[in-house]
């Protein structure tokens, strides 16, 4: 659940009111001026959301070029408040948005915002090269203030009733899967061709990093959040940036779990030998480096791919009781969520000697499992030796005494009660526990807040202990005495 946010504002007509002092006549600027002493009235109490402080600064632009324009005074400084007005607009957009470990052209992250790439470039040569020229610098203002207004007044004045879908389809995860899978087996298959392949190893990787930057950008704008807010709760940021990383993360785990990615497509090349908990050496020896690149670029990646697994083994058991059903490949494939298994196996062990995370995996993952096949033997579900999702949770169980007596409990029939079977030895020591109580001196209780000030123990012996039947047992509240029954 997104945290409430301070907005400037009072009610939206407030809002609706600037935007059409902004927006209705390009040359009234008697309320452009209106505006601007609005936004600047409400910039003194709080921050304004970037787009805001965006107009703002154009509008103040726009306005002292109206009122130079009767005079011959030099255009220099003209043109550098409208230049530093667009560089702003735009470094504001992008900045918030460039996540992930290497950083992202700022017009690949503006393309997927849908702003126009020549006020990037324009952008770029107000910040590196010659200053624009003046007619330039103001049909790009013009623009900037058209593009606001259909990407942030109106969507804030009239907030669309479903999710806004992406202004640009994400880039396929697939080919660079392809490449990258292609080089490695060059690499298994002939080692001394690691070195030459080594470059181009690495770049699909930093690419796979770039991709979920994207998404992560994507997610922004899913939330519709694309870096309007003026945070000043920096927990609420790292709440909203480990939301946007966790949703990535999940778009590139669906992919990876894909048949040809972590699984191979040959069942025969899925195939391991008896009694081996692990996936087969060749896809270790594919998958295992980019595993390890992205879980140390993306901490929580283990905990999301073992979640990810564990939901469509649960969902393969039990389709109507799983709780988190993903669309995985469908149809009866034992060996395909064998091999699932074992994956998961090997990350438990790949990060048993991580110290750094936050988070124990072995126990997330037993957990996960045990809450899915409890549901499955609650609701009478039959829990065969042959459900992938119960041989998983035995092998990471092997070896832990303690999670093996979890999973004991666990498995044990519902219908399997323990019953308590009371022997002469047990009502004797009960008659002697009594003899002490009723020895010992009377214990005053005071009650607080109640008309009685004292309250005592009944001096009153009770018959003893005694063995009852269904035909003599009458159930009364806790806490209540009775003599006889």
């Amino acid at each position: 659940m997104r945290l409430p946010r301070r907005v400037p504002w009072a009610s939206l007509n407030e809002l609706e009111q600037i935007c059409s002092w902004i927006y209705v006549d390009e040359n009234d600027f008697d309320s452009k001026t209106l505006a601007i002493n609005r936004l600047s009235a409400w910039k003194a109490i709080t921050p304004l959301p970037h787009a805001l402080e965006s107009v703002l600064a154009i509008l103040v632009a726009i306005v002292q070029d109206h009122v130079q324009s009767s005079s011959s005074s030099s255009t220099l400084a003209l043109r550098q408040t409208y230049a530093t007005a667009i560089i702003r607009l735009v470094n504001g957009l992008v900045d918030p948005l460039q996540v992930g470990a290497f950083a992202r052209s700022i017009a690949a992250i503006a393309n997927q915002l849908g702003l126009p790439s020549w006020l990037v470039e324009l952008r770029h040569a107000a910040t590196h090269e010659e200053l624009p020229s003046l007619p330039l610098l103001r049909e790009a203002a013009r623009q900037s203030l058209s593009w606001l207004l259909h990407n942030y007044f109106l969507p804030t004045i009239n907030p669309p009733s479903s999710m806004p879908s992406l202004l640009t389809p994400l880039r396929p995860l697939k080919p660079i899967f392809k490449k990258y899978k292609d080089c490695m087996k060059t690499v298994v298959r002939d080692a001394s061709l690691a070195a030459h392949y080594k470059s181009d190893i690495a770049a699909l990787m930093k690419d796979i990093e770039r991709w979920i930057s994207e998404v992560e950008v994507a997610a922004n704008i899913s939330m519709d959040v694309v870096g309007w807010e003026s945070h000043q709760d920096s927990e609420s940021v790292t709440t909203d940036r480990e939301i946007k990383e966790k949703w990535a993360l999940e778009r590139l785990c669906d992919d990876l779990l894909e048949k040809g990615g972590l699984v191979p497509l040959s069942k025969k090349k899925r195939a391991t030998s008896k009694g081996n908990s692990f996936p087969p050496s060749a896809s270790v020896a594919i998958w295992g480096p980019l595993l390890h690149y992205i879980q140390n670029l993306h901490p929580d990646f283990s905990l999301t791919l073992c979640n990810r697994i564990c939901a469509y083994l649960l969902d393969a058991a039990a389709p109507d009781v799983a709780e988190d059903q993903i669309s995985l490949p469908s149809g009866n494939d034992s060996s395909y969520e064998t091999c699932l298994a074992q994956w998961t196996v090997w990350l438990v062990d790949a990060t048993s000697s991580t110290s750094s995370l936050d988070y124990d995996l072995q126990q997330e993952v037993v957990a996960t499992l045990m809450k899915g096949l409890g549901g499955m033997i609650s609701s009478g579900q039959p829990v065969t030796s042959a459900c992938s999702a119960l041989v998983l949770l035995e092998n990471i169980c092997q070896g832990h005494r303690e999670l093996q007596a979890a999973l004991a409990l666990l498995m044990r029939p519902p219908s399997q009660q323990i019953e308590q079977v009371w022997s002469d030895s047990d009502i004797e020591m009960m008659q002697e526990r009594l003899g002490r109580l009723q020895q010992a001196p009377a214990t005053r209780i005071g009650i607080e807040g109640s008309n009685l000030k004292d309250a005592s123990i009944p001096a009153k012996s009770t018959n003893g202990w005694r063995k009852l039947d269904a035909t003599h047992w009458r159930p009364c509240p806790i806490g209540v005495y009775v003599s006889s029954y």
